[in-house]
């Protein structure tokens, strides 16, 4: 009789050897920004070290944007990066949020013309379910934060 061992399908493919996990998950934050930490360190004052830049189409920068980014639709970044960047400074990307891959195809542009770059976790719909601040063509605007992507009474997530 042979007995049959059932794996959960999280353990299905084990975890990698630590030293792996150091490296893959130090890569990732070189990577990537959370909302968080790019609101954290804009609300700090002075000069962040970087420029946010929103990769999305005009239409979309007005119903609304993070104050302060600089808007530079990814077909045109080949052509306009160079007017509107700081080749020196670090550049994040967003665009609508985590379904879609804009912001990614951006960071790719910037870096094969040479700019150091992350990616903006959550993109402009994590911003606003955040309770951030943001602009429209009209006014600057705040919704609450929604309670299933940040706490709602508290500084921060702590993590």
């Amino acid at each position: 009789m042979s007995v049959t061992t059932t794996v959960n399908p999280v353990l299905r493919v084990g975890p990698a050897a630590p030293a792996e996990a150091v490296a893959h998950f130090r890569a990732s934050l070189v990577f990537h920004a959370d909302v968080s930490d790019v609101a954290a360190a804009l609300a700090a004052g002075g000069d962040p070290g970087f420029v946010v830049l929103d990769s999305r189409s005009t239409e979309s920068w007005d119903q609304g944007h993070i104050p302060g980014a600089v808007h530079l639709p990814t077909a045109l970044i080949p052509e306009q990066a160079e007017q509107l960047l700081d080749p020196d400074m670090p550049v994040v990307t967003y665009c609508w949020g985590p379904g879609c891959n804009g912001a990614t195809r951006a960071a790719l542009a910037l870096a094969e013309l040479g700019y150091q770059v992350k990616e903006m976790l959550g993109g402009f719909e994590y911003w606003v379910r955040e309770g951030f601040e943001y602009e429209t063509w009209e006014a600057r605007e705040r919704r609450d934060a929604d309670s299933l992507t940040a706490p709602v009474d508290a500084e921060n997530c702590g993590c």
